[in-house]
């Protein structure tokens, strides 16, 4: 099997990432092996798939939960490496209080009634992070939830301005 993909990989100036759990004999049926150009290396060391991953994150609705599309792997040759972004500074990992947006309004109130916040019911979605800023501290906040935004960085913003040309080749989802 190594053989096989060393044959396929020779030239990559990076090798592809190849999960441990991929069904290699019905994948080598039908080989596609990952674009050569996705592998070949940006400055600070990153690939195509980190600058994906970038843009995905840009969106604001990436978090710590979100699942990661097997396109990363299959297209772009990465085990989507979101810590590796965070440790280079590309993108951090938000509080908890920036990370209420990514909590329905049930959730909110959950929260807040744990508390002992009374009036809960009739409150706004607007109004909830108001209340909950008021009654929480972040780091009491934080132990109430799990759920982490990312956002990019000024150098994670800038990576992607630097890399137009890699998204605008990455198939888009019709609007």
């Amino acid at each position: 099997m190594n053989t096989i993909l060393s044959t396929i990989y020779k030239d990559y100036p990076v090798k592809p990432y190849i999960s441990p759990n991929r069904d290699m004999e019905a994948w080598l049926l039908n080989p596609k092996p990952v674009p050569k150009r996705n592998m070949e290396l940006l400055e600070n060391n990153l690939l195509a798939g980190d600058i994906i991953l970038l843009w995905r994150i840009n969106f604001g609705t990436f978090t710590t939960e979100t699942w990661f599309p097997k396109y990363f792997e299959y297209t772009y040759g990465i085990d989507a490496p979101i810590e590796k972004l965070v440790e280079k500074g590309y993108a951090i990992i938000e509080t908890a209080f920036y990370s209420l947006d990514h909590l329905n309004a049930t959730m909110k109130k959950n929260i807040l009634k744990k508390k002992g916040v009374t009036g809960v019911s009739k409150m706004k979605a607007s109004d909830l992070n108001q209340a909950l800023h008021d009654h929480f501290s972040e780091e009491e906040l934080t132990n109430c939830f799990s759920i982490r935004g990312y956002k990019l960085t000024p150098k994670g913003k800038q990576a992607l301005k630097d890399h137009q040309a890699i998204i605008e080749r990455h198939p888009k989802k019709n609007l």
